[in-house]
């Protein structure tokens, strides 16, 4: 059987595009609003993996000028709290999209806003996970510990430091979660937060995309 070059070429398109790592970026106004994701995609072009990705989500707004070919899709959302995207949103978001690779960094809004404690915090980023693999069964999960408050906020700092014992407790071989540790035990300080003392900086910005970036990488590498 003969094909022609534009059947071949049309395969070649669909093989390339199948080929894609999906990625989503989970969160709250810290995704939405601010301006480290464009950062990390700079960090993505220089690794040479731009071009392997395919930022997924319902959201598409930026606030801040982007580099050439940004992908601005996302699925960051102010004012969310995890322990309601856990119950109404994420399975949704997820199974319409099946990401490989999900970061996000939540719970600012459920002490600030919800003030809920830390347990319920972590109930939700259960909820969450589970909603991922139930999509993506081979999902890899990057989750951020929270930027610190200008008032150093007891309830985040005790989020921040139950992190690594839910990684340990739920991560898998076959689903792995890796931390991307932009907390105050990191460096992150109050130089790094606007005047609101709870959204990052452009200081803050580079920061996290200083923690965000490198995991990213070694996700879709490994």
């Amino acid at each position: 059987m003969l094909f022609s070059k534009y059947a071949i070429g049309a395969c070649l398109v669909a093989v390339t595009a199948a080929q894609k790592k999906k990625v989503m970026l989970l969160g709250d106004s810290i995704t939405q609003i601010t301006c480290w994701r464009p950062l990390v995609w700079n960090q993505l072009t220089s690794a040479g993996l731009a071009n392997n990705i395919d930022l997924v989500g319902s959201m598409s707004d930026l606030s801040c000028n982007a580099p050439s070919g940004f992908d601005k899709n996302h699925e960051g959302h102010s004012g969310y709290q995890a322990y309601d995207i856990a119950r109404n949103n994420i399975v949704g978001w997820v199974q319409n999209t099946k990401p490989d690779i999900v970061q996000f960094m939540l719970g600012t809004n459920d002490v600030n806003i919800g003030k809920r404690q830390p347990q319920a915090v972590l109930d939700a980023y259960t909820t969450i996970l589970n909603a991922i693999r139930s999509a993506n069964p081979n999902a890899k999960i990057i989750i951020d510990k929270l930027i610190p408050t200008s008032w150093s906020d007891a309830t985040v700092e005790s989020i921040n430091t139950q992190i690594p014992n839910w990684v340990s407790q739920h991560t898998t071989a076959q689903s792995p979660i890796t931390i991307a540790d932009c907390s105050r035990a990191a460096g992150y300080t109050n130089a790094m937060l606007r005047g609101d003392g709870v959204h990052p900086n452009d200081q803050g910005d580079q920061f996290i995309a200083s923690k965000v970036g490198p995991a990213l990488i070694k996700a879709l590498q490994s």
